[in-house]
């Protein structure tokens, strides 16, 4: 017989702690996801703009760098930085610091690929326009280029955060307690894997598809124009 009430006993650590990280320790869903799309939308703007830039030497490496963080799984980069980095840099570094840092290395290798198709996306006639009343190359990006190529990248950016807030889960195999191990954690002590499992899907879903709801109603949006 199903036993919900383990989700209504526990509720405080797997939502406040596991899902918004309110606690007494370093974890939460919430609080890993939304600073790693943050930096990793930033540095993916950089990553982005060095695709496009006409030096070899600054196109090369970005390259590299999103073909190579494309081309691995997100677990691995968690490992390295959670094995590999301490030792190099002789100093212990917590859950929270690894993961973050996983996830904005991995993340902005994706980013950058949607803001290299973004800016690609816009006719090239508006970059001769602005050029032909006088924008310097830097105006031009930032007031007319930028503009068009943030909407059109919203629907992809979007479907890349609900990619980013899913994997969120796998910061659970370093130990750092989000929602997915903070259901673990519950279920060693009551044994109801169920319950558990089925309360962090309902939650999952609702956060994806509420962001899936945003990006349609973005996707939509243009063509209306």
């Amino acid at each position: 017989m199903l036993d919900f009430g383990v989700i209504a006993s526990n509720f405080r650590f797997l939502v406040v702690q596991g899902l918004f990280g309110l606690g007494g320790f370093a974890g939460g869903t919430l609080r890993l996801a939304i600073p790693a799309i943050v930096l990793g939308f930033v540095l993916g703007i950089f990553i982005g703009l060095a695709r496009l830039a006409r030096s070899r030497w600054i196109r090369l490496p970005a390259t590299l760098y999103v073909e190579f963080f494309r081309g691995v799984p997100l677990v691995m980069v968690i490992f390295w930085i959670w094995f590999i980095i301490p030792q190099l840099l002789r100093l212990p570094i917590p859950e929270y610091g690894v993961a973050l840092t996983a996830f904005v290395i991995f993340e902005a290798a994706y980013f950058g690929e949607i803001v290299r198709a973004g800016i690609q996306s816009v006719p090239r006639g508006q970059v001769e326009a602005a050029t032909a009343v006088g924008l310097t190359g830097a105006q031009t990006m930032r007031f007319v280029v930028l503009p068009q190529a943030i909407r059109n990248m919203v629907p992809a950016l979007v479907t890349q955060m609900i990619v980013l807030f899913k994997d969120t889960s796998l910061a659970s195999i370093i130990g750092y307690v989000d929602l997915t191990k903070a259901a673990q954690i519950v279920n060693n002590r009551e044994i109801k894997p169920f319950e558990l499992y089925l309360f962090v899907a309902v939650v999952y879903f609702a956060f994806t598809y509420s962001m899936s709801r945003y990006a349609r109603r973005f996707e939509r949006r243009p063509s209306a124009v």
